[in-house]
């Protein structure tokens, strides 16, 4: 295994291991490595509103984790600096999301990441978000 590699997932573990709102929602890691991530969410009772379908907070939620273990994925802090998603399709209850990013660009402090969300093989959300490595935050790992 890579240096890299071994980086990524090690501070991928260690956000894992300190991430309660994850948890409480029912977000779980598929996959990590440099520059990208791969997160997976079952819709339940809980994820449903008012219409019978997914909440979007929640889709933005997933999209977000996937973010933020690819942007963390060289052992330096990261955190959101802003981020915008498209919904293109209601998900259902019981629909296993998928929601995979990849970063498209890293300059000094900042990154561009796309993060994908899938029901099966339909995309029902586009996500693009922008961060900020965060000196004096402790690093991932």
């Amino acid at each position: 295994m890579s240096d890299e590699l071994e980086v990524a997932r090690s501070a991928a573990a260690a956000m894992e291991r300190a991430d309660a709102a994850g948890r409480g929602v029912g977000v779980r890691l598929l996959d990590v490595a440099p520059g990208r991530a791969r997160v997976a969410l079952t819709v339940e009772e809980r994820h449903v509103n008012g219409h019978g379908i997914c909440h979007g907070g929640y889709l933005f939620f997933l999209a977000d984790a996937a973010l933020a273990y690819a942007s963390n994925s060289y052992g330096t802090s990261a955190v959101a600096a802003g981020a915008d998603i498209t919904f293109l399709r209601p998900v259902r209850l019981g629909a296993e999301l998928v929601a995979e990013a990849v970063e498209r660009a890293r300059s000094g402090r900042s990154g561009l990441y796309d993060v994908t969300v899938r029901a099966g093989d339909d995309v029902v959300a586009e996500f693009r978000g922008r961060t900020r490595q965060v000196p004096g935050l402790a690093p991932p790992g």
